[in-house]
């Protein structure tokens, strides 16, 4: 190896030194232990994966997990196979309608919908305002505009 070869990998292993130190001394400092509520909303694709994501996490970690499904309660979801196989980690309970474009009553959408506390897309100001952690999914490219039916494994 050359010095100079040697000398660019010190400079390297000093920096990185230092940034594992800012980086430890910031989790020093983080020391608050609490439930977080976390929404996911918008218009794009993610937002009941992103969720499913932390509950496997969670199952994992062998924590409890509770999931409310509102919107895709009806269906028969790879989700909600896969995790009834964990009954003691995980309560799944289905609440919805369905998709309101599939009920055709509003009255009733909207009587199910306030029985429920979080659901997907254009999450009030209020909620977003209570919530911890907030992302928003958006929306650039989706094959369903090109004709391509939900598929399993993808949607639901």
């Amino acid at each position: 190896m050359s010095l100079e070869e040697e000398e660019v990998n010190r400079r390297a292993n000093e920096k990185s030194a230092r940034r594992k130190a800012a980086r430890d001394k910031m989790m020093t400092e983080k020391t608050i232990e609490k439930g977080l509520l976390i929404v996911h909303t918008g218009k794009g694709k993610g937002k009941s994966t992103a969720a499913f994501g932390m509950v496997m996490r969670c199952v994992g970690h062998g924590l409890r997990t509770g999931i409310v499904q509102f919107v895709k309660g009806r269906w028969d979801t790879g989700e909600r196979t896969l995790l009834g196989r964990f009954p003691s980690l995980v309560t799944f309970k289905a609440m919805g309608e369905g998709f309101t474009w599939e009920t055709q009553d509003r009255a009733r959408d909207i009587a199910a919908a306030r029985a429920v506390i979080v659901t997907g897309r254009n999450a009030p100001d209020e909620l977003i305002t209570a919530a911890d952690l907030v992302t928003e999914m958006t929306l650039v490219k989706h094959p369903f505009r090109e004709g391509v039916k939900a598929q399993a494994g993808i949607e639901f």
